[in-house]
């Protein structure tokens, strides 16, 4: 099995980008590409939330990715301690649906107190290596 791997990421929007990015070339890298798109949509929430809710005072934020028996595990660290809520958006809001998306595309998430230093949010996704010759 290949080492988790862990990134830290500035507090700045360009993270976000910096993060999709980094979840696929990780997910290519252990030849794990079945649910990338999934696995990239669910780390931008997830970082989404880190940036415009967890970072305070400069802070930024880090992502560890893992993979166990082909169950990739996304994580996204934070330096607040107040974990996040789903919210009900209505057809007219433009944020709110970040952890619904989570809950629909990855097999399984939660949250993870790390005191002093903040809070983790993973997500779990059941992939498999890429099939050869796949598009």
């Amino acid at each position: 099995m290949p080492d988790a791997i862990k990134r830290f990421f500035a507090p700045d929007p360009e993270s976000v980008g910096q993060v999709r990015d980094f979840a696929l070339r990780t997910l290519a890298a252990w030849g794990l590409e079945g649910r990338a798109e999934d696995v990239r949509l669910c780390v931008s929430e997830l970082a989404t939330n880190a940036l415009t809710h967890g970072t305070c005072c400069g802070h930024g934020f880090h992502v560890t990715m893992s993979v166990e028996d082909d169950i990739v595990r996304v994580e996204v660290q934070d330096s607040s301690p107040h974990r996040p809520k789903r919210r009900s958006p209505t057809d007219d809001d433009t944020s709110g649906r970040g952890l619904h998306i989570v809950d629909m595309l990855s097999d399984d998430w939660g949250i993870e107190d790390r005191g002093v230093t903040g809070k983790a949010v993973w997500s779990r996704f059941k992939t498999a290596p890429a099939t050869p010759g796949a598009p």
